[in-house]
Order: C-alpha cells, then structure tokens, then sequence
C-alpha cells in the first residue's frame, strides 16, 4: 500500500487503475481496513494507496476533489481509471472491494 501526500497524490490518481482509500489517522475501522486489505492480493496493475485527510498540505488535493467535502463515514474507497473516479463507497469488506473492482476491470 502507497502512503499518498501532497507530493504524490497526483500522479498516483493518474494511473491506469488505483484505489484510493481515505483515512484520518485516529480512525480505528479504517485500521481494521488496512488490516483486511494486508491479506487481499490486488490485481495486476491496480495500484492501492492510502491519504490521510488530517495530513497537512492536502488543500490541492481537497480543491481538486471537492466532492471529500460530503464524506462522513472513514474509510471511504475511490477506484480511479486514469484519473476519473468510477466507483466510490464507505467501509470496509474485501468482496465489495473485488465486486467492484470486477466491474471495472472486466469488459
């Protein structure tokens, strides 16, 4: 898992297929998150990282993706395909995370 900052954020989100997982660093159901997703093979060319909302220096970040303002549920989940949200949720679960991962990397 890629720890996302105000350096990197960009050209992660970029890629041809990453899952971006928002986080707060005292938030204990995304610790259990990260825990899940340590045992879960990624497929092939997804990317997976994680951005700490409470990092400082992420106002680029947060104009750029002003729709973070409406999340009230951490972890909240965003599969980008070079670089355009497909696919956003709250919460854990391997299967929701594979479900939807099938339906954007499957023709």
């Amino acid at each position: 898992m890629e720890i996302l900052n105000q350096l990197n954020w960009e050209e992660f989100l970029s890629s041809p297929v990453s899952l971006l997982i928002l986080s707060k660093t005292d938030c204990q159901l995304c610790d259990k998150w990260f825990s899940e997703l340590e045992s879960y093979e990624i497929p092939s060319g997804t990317r997976l990282g994680k951005l700490l909302l409470d990092s400082p220096g992420l106002g680029r970040f947060k104009m750029a993706n002003d729709w973070i303002a409406n999340i009230d549920i951490l972890p909240f989940n965003a599969i980008y395909v070079d670089g355009i949200v497909k696919k956003q949720w709250s919460g854990g679960g391997i299967e929701r995370l594979q479900t939807r991962l099938n339906q954007i990397l499957q023709p």
